[in-house]
């Protein structure tokens, strides 16, 4: 906890948190998850078979690995803000150029692109917008800057399949749309590069990576496991597996959506109270029951209790860990250490998806893939705590 006795938001901190949230609405919002709700268009329309659905949004997945790994040497190179700024306006493009099949290749590549770019909008706008921000503050700033990821997720439950009507072209372009207006706030709400004094330089890196935060990475490939079987297969369970119809299984996902770009915020709030630390423990714990919760009961009242619950924390625990990251290793190492958070992130989690796939296949149980993903949000919270007892033994 903190002696700072700021507890309000001023303009500057404020507008800061913004940019950062609209950093995260295009690259992770809009740049990859709204893509997910158009695949069905996508092979609907004849533009792509479903295979090649699948191959693009392996592509992004790539790119979001390899961005989010290079994000900041690129930023050594470029500049911090000047990164942010051209990262947002190729998310822009890509979109752009989505919204005509001009082929495999012409998507692949696009798709690639917008996947390099989330990535990097993902490692630089937390520790951008918490930088300048006094530290009890930086839950809530936090959460302002993650909340951009639950927010193209809700988007994507309720605008795309409406503007889907009007054509997958008219969708694309309204998403880039967006990604314009959101690119120019950034442009003119982040602060100026900073001086030479204070910008990341080679030399800064890290030569050596603590205990405490060994652990919180590996709780976090745990963290990225656990909640595969609601981002994958929830709405497939709930349509299919349980005989309600895509319908009924749209409204769960609609009310995941929701709960995902409220989540960061409250998380944040309550890292400001009981610190990161055990912030993150409790939530994970929190998400492992949630995960679990369908083995309970098929009730709609508890499907709808588990959808609010993990959608919450599915980026509400990134909040966390991001936080969590800059008060173990400083704001000055934050970059470098959230860009292998998030690359060791979307690594595990693409393994993870082919697994959870490969053990349905195999099996065809939900129950199962629900029992797993609990089990692992478990581990990752037995990770998390021993990595809070090290930071205490540490200090």
């Amino acid at each position: 906890m903190t002696t700072n006795t700021a507890t309000r938001l001023d303009a500057r901190v404020a507008r800061t948190a913004f940019a950062g949230l609209a950093a995260t609405l295009v690259g992770n919002g809009l740049g990859r998850f709204a893509y997910t709700p158009l695949i069905p268009a996508l092979v609907a329309a004849g533009w792509f078979t479903p295979t090649s659905t699948v191959y693009f949004a392996a592509a992004n997945l790539a790119g979001y690995f390899f961005g989010a790994l290079g994000a900041r040497r690129i930023s050594i190179f470029l500049g911090t803000i000047v990164t942010l700024r051209v990262a947002m306006i190729l998310t822009a493009m890509s979109l752009v150029a989505c919204a005509w099949p001009l082929g495999t290749s012409w998507y692949f590549w696009w798709r690639l692109l917008a996947g390099a770019t989330g990535g990097i909008l993902m490692v630089l706008a937390a520790p951008v917008a918490i930088a300048d921000t006094p530290p009890a503050l930086r839950g809530r700033v936090t959460g302002i800057v993650i909340t951009g990821v639950g927010l193209g997720m809700a988007m994507s439950g309720t605008i795309v399949p409406f503007l889907a009507r009007e054509g997958l072209t008219t969708v694309w372009l309204a998403l880039a749309g967006t990604a314009i207006l959101m690119t120019i706030y950034l442009w003119f709400a982040l602060p100026g590069e900073p001086s030479k004094g204070r910008r990341t330089r080679a030399s800064d890196e890290m030569r050596g990576i603590p205990l405490p935060v060994v652990l919180l990475l590996i709780a976090y490939g745990f963290d990225a496991l656990g909640f595969i079987p609601h981002t994958v297969f929830w709405v497939d369970y709930i349509a299919r597996g349980l005989g309600d119809g895509l319908t009924v299984g749209g409204g769960y996902w609609i009310a995941f959506g929701i709960s995902a770009a409220a989540g960061p915020y409250l998380m944040g709030l309550l890292a400001d109270r009981v610190g990161f630390g055990t912030a993150y423990i409790l939530a994970m714990g929190t998400k492992a029951v949630g995960v679990a919760l369908p083995l309970l009961s098929t009730q709609p009242a508890m499907l709808a209790i588990s959808s609010v619950t993990v959608g919450a924390l599915i980026s509400g625990t990134t909040t966390l860990c991001s936080g969590w990251t800059a008060e173990q290793v400083g704001v000055t190492h934050h970059r470098q250490v959230w860009g292998w958070m998030t690359s060791a992130f979307a690594l595990t989690q693409a393994m993870g998806g082919w697994g959870f796939s490969f053990l349905f296949t195999k099996t065809a149980s939900y129950p199962l893939l629900f029992a797993v993903g609990a089990g692992t949000l478990v581990i990752g919270a037995v990770f998390a705590f021993v990595s809070r007892q090290a930071q205490s033994w540490s200090t």
